[in-house]
């Protein structure tokens, strides 16, 4: 962790935070979306900053998703470097044109000869956020992650959303990055002073010699709180955040799953076609021959959110799921 003064402040004023250090340090950076302005956003990310710097440099837009997306990269291929919010990544959806055709293919088509330094920033998930519903609680990360020429970033604490935040907007690529609706109030040390993240790099955010966890977002929290629980029983978890899904660091992963033999994958997302089942894949091709045990895969339903709670708890993942896939696992004599 950077060195330097650190307070603990919440997930949202971290990005808070960077946006106004990055609106600060380059007269590049602008922010666009609905509501971001006076209002601050539809969860308060953006508050303050209209005030600070303006409505030229934190623009209110219309609710036309494709649109901004498209001024948006418009934008940064004439020399400017916005950030993009859209209020809730469902709403993404109608932006897919712009985002996958335009954003992720424009330096290749090009040959290199112009960058596209635009980052979308954009709440996803649920885990009981006020019963969202179907329609404001996907997880939608692996759309993002299938698409070349895009980057995908999803923090999952404090610290990692404010440096990898200001990382992705100063680079040169197209950049997705994930904000965790239900993580906005968590708390954690960040660093008073400048700083990033790169992208890319994994974090061990707990050592352990007797299984890998692999988990991003909310999901992460919960993996190490089953880990917390696992080792009053004498079980040592080792807790993976890849920070970055794309591009992923395999090494990280490799060089645990090589170390503890056992590896259990976690998404909050539906479980087919997701995230883990990449990493699982990956991890076969490259650490089969240190594997004790197959792999286990925890993931959402298959199903839309429901909007009541009760349905609701019942779609995702959660620590003591997790506490006893990693029990059996252990246990497992192959």
């Amino acid at each position: 962790m950077t060195a330097g003064h650190m307070r603990e402040i919440t997930y949202l004023q971290a990005i808070n935070e960077a946006l106004r250090e990055a609106l600060a340090e380059d007269p590049r950076v602008f922010l666009m979306g609905e509501d971001i302005g006076q209002h601050g956003g539809a969860f308060g990310v953006t508050r303050g900053l209209w005030d600070a710097f303006g409505g030229e440099r934190v623009r209110d837009t219309p609710i036309s998703e494709n649109t901004l997306a498209g001024a948006a990269l418009g934008a940064a291929l004439t020399g400017m470097r916005p950030v993009l919010e859209i209020m809730f990544l469902d709403f993404s959806l109608l932006a897919l044109d712009q985002i996958f055709n335009e954003w992720a293919k424009v330096r290749y088509m090009y040959g290199g000869q112009c960058t596209a330094p635009v980052v979308l920033r954009s709440p996803q998930g649920g885990l009981s956020w006020k019963s969202a519903g179907a329609h404001h609680a996907q997880s939608l990360e692996a759309l993002f992650v299938h698409i070349p020429g895009l980057k995908v970033v999803f923090p999952s604490t404090p610290y990692d959303a404010k440096g990898l935040l200001k990382a992705a907007i100063a680079d040169d690529n197209p950049v997705i990055f994930l904000e965790h609706k239900a993580m906005y109030g968590d708390r954690g040390a960040v660093p008073e002073e400048p700083y990033r993240v790169p992208l890319g790099v994994a974090d061990v955010k707990r050592a352990g010699d007797d299984v890998t966890v692999i988990a991003a977002g909310k999901m992460c929290h919960f993996a190490l709180d089953a880990a917390a629980l696992l080792a009053k029983e004498g079980i040592a978890v080792e807790v993976i955040d890849p920070r970055t899904l794309k591009p992923l660091d395999e090494e990280t992963i490799f060089a645990s799953v090589r170390k503890t033999h056992r590896a259990v994958l976690v998404q909050e997302a539906p479980r087919t076609g997701g995230v883990a089942a990449e990493w699982g894949m990956r991890i076969v091709e490259a650490c089969f021959d240190w594997l004790d045990a197959p792999i286990v895969r925890l993931a959402g339903a298959d199903v839309p959110i429901p909007y009541a709670h009760s349905l609701e708890a019942k779609v995702w993942p959660r620590s003591p799921d997790i506490a006893e896939a990693i029990r059996k696992l252990v246990a497992l004599e192959i």
